[in-house]
């Protein structure tokens, strides 16, 4: 029954942030059917900052009305309002309103901001939830979580987002004959199955998590979650262990088959100590939602779109192995996580001087310039996916209110790095675009 509650702790944190990492795979294909073009990007950004209220909120209400209670009828509204917003993705995703003159996407940006209200709360809400159960489920809920990015990614591969070709097109210069000029141009093909098929299919997937949060409170317990006392008692169901106080202690274990040996507390943090974990937080969740992923484009595309697939795909295969790394092999070092972390943002320094370099970075052109931002993309990835872990895992080892202060530092993060890099990408300009096909960079 325990490989049950890990399937079920895997299958809540699917709904974590599937919507709106599904939203962004499939832009390759909505932005050639809105009226917002390329610049549909940018809106999305706005939008799902704003989504960050939701957040704020709940952290509030566990400030003023902390209880278990109050936070799962949080999930299972946030949870329903996404299967509703992914259902009416569906139909209405193509649905534009003349707003002074001009067409915009008025029901996909209301929609967007929903889904994203819901995946950004799940940081605040999913985890602390997950803190009522024993520590290793906790790990196997961040499988869940990084297969929300790792499965739609896989699913628009299948789909063919973003497949493209080079052709060649003879014109005609002016209204005189001098001849025909061949134009290099990018040309996408048509994708496997329809925009409308993959929402649904997103629907599913949040369909799946509710169902899993709902048996996870429902499944009676007539067996032993794990060595920790969670319950005092050995009847009544996981939910009645959810209520119990006990469970949000500072690590306190009790072990045995009967009688029970007591396990010491574990260490306590200093106020450096834990000043240093959130800060980590905040810094790596700006790294890897805020401000790598607005110039992963301009990073990977010079190199060709089969190096901007790789680094995607294999970006999110790399979040879910981190996880299943981090459950056969923790360390808690915070010198180890804070070495960790630095070797990331020497991955992440990289693929940000790749991306300032656009159109034309550096081995453009080579098969050793297309594996190394590949790797390059995979290994930040994988690295701070493994920080983010075992920074959770120590915070709720502390406390429940400890693991909802990492969520709202998580999204303080990624507020601070979108808001950041939303200017210099599309208001300055500071990162260059350019057409693979016809791009011609110095030697």
């Amino acid at each position: 029954m325990s490989l049950l509650i890990h399937v079920l702790a895997c299958a809540f944190g699917l709904g974590s942030w599937v919507a709106v990492n599904g939203l962004w795979v499939e832009l390759p294909l909505i932005v050639n059917s809105l009226p917002e073009g390329w610049d549909l990007p940018s809106y999305l950004t706005v939008i799902i900052q704003l989504a960050n209220l939701g957040p704020l909120l709940v952290t509030l209400m566990h400030k003023l009305c902390p209880g278990p209670h109050k936070e799962r009828v949080v999930i299972y509204t946030v949870l329903s309002i996404g299967v509703v917003s992914c259902i009416l993705l569906a139909v209405f995703w193509d649905t534009t309103t003349v707003v002074a003159g001009a067409s915009y996407s008025v029901a996909f940006f209301i929609i967007t901001f929903f889904l994203s209200l819901v995946d950004c709360t799940s940081s605040v809400t999913f985890m602390p939830f997950m803190t009522q159960l024993p520590a290793k489920y906790l790990t196997t809920y961040f499988l869940g979580e990084g297969l929300s990015g790792f499965i739609p990614g896989v699913v628009a591969l299948a789909q063919g987002v973003g497949i493209a070709r080079c052709v060649i097109s003879n014109q005609t210069e002016g209204n005189h004959t001098y001849g025909n000029v061949s134009i290099s141009h990018t040309e996408y093909l048509p994708p496997n199955f329809s925009i409308e098929v993959f929402f649904a299919f997103l629907t599913v997937m949040m369909s799946v998590s509710l169902a899993a949060f709902i048996a996870l409170n429902k499944l009676p317990r007539t067996f032993e979650l794990s060595t920790e006392n969670l319950m005092p008692d050995t009847e009544g169901t996981v939910s009645s262990g959810l209520d119990n106080p006990g469970a949000d202690t500072d690590g306190v274990a009790v072990k045995g088959q009967g009688e029970g040996e007591v396990k010491g507390k574990t260490p306590k943090l200093s106020t450096y100590q834990l000043t240093f974990i959130y800060t980590l937080v905040v810094l790596v969740n700006a790294a890897t939602n805020g401000v790598l992923p607005s110039v992963q484009t301009y990073s990977c595309m010079p190199y060709g779109n089969l190096a901007y697939h790789l680094s995607a795909a294999l970006a999110s295969v790399a979040n879910p192995v981190a996880c299943t790394v981090a459950m056969f092999f923790p360390n808690r070092s915070l010198v180890f996580l804070g070495g960790l972390s630095m070797l990331g943002a020497g991955f992440g320094s990289y693929n940000m001087a790749m991306a300032a370099m656009s159109p034309c970075p550096l081995l453009q052109g080579t098969v050793g310039g297309e594996v190394i931002i590949v790797l390059s993309w995979l290994l930040f990835t994988g690295t701070t996916s493994y920080v983010k872990v075992m920074v959770a895992v120590i915070l709720r080892d502390r406390s429940h209110s400890a693991l909802v202060w990492c969520g709202a530092a998580s999204q303080m993060g990624s507020l601070v790095g979108s808001v950041t890099m939303f200017p210099l990408v599309n208001t300055y300009r500071l990162f260059k675009s350019g057409d693979f096909c016809s791009t011609q960079c110095p030697l």
